[in-house]
């Protein structure tokens, strides 16, 4: 379940094994990139708030978070 249908427009988008490294490297700018405003403001705000010690475990978490913020805004998966 890595590919994503826009049911309005038919855009489909791939959520590859390399989101990791797209959110340890760029961190909040990779989330607004997506488009997923909310985690890109809480990942900023946690690596502040951690001095740091976030970037190096929020990252583990994109590839659902992405996952969750398709399903949650009516993309379908495609297989």
């Amino acid at each position: 379940m890595n590919k994503f249908k826009n049911k309005s427009n038919g855009h489909t988008e791939e959520i590859s094994g390399v989101t990791i490294l797209w959110a340890f490297l760029f961190g909040p700018f990779y989330f607004m990139y997506k488009g997923i405003w909310k985690h890109a403001v809480i990942s900023f705000f946690a690596a502040i708030f951690t001095l740091s010690i976030s970037v190096f475990i929020y990252p583990f978490f994109a590839k659902g978070i992405v996952r969750n913020y398709y399903l949650h805004n009516g993309w379908k998966a495609v297989k």
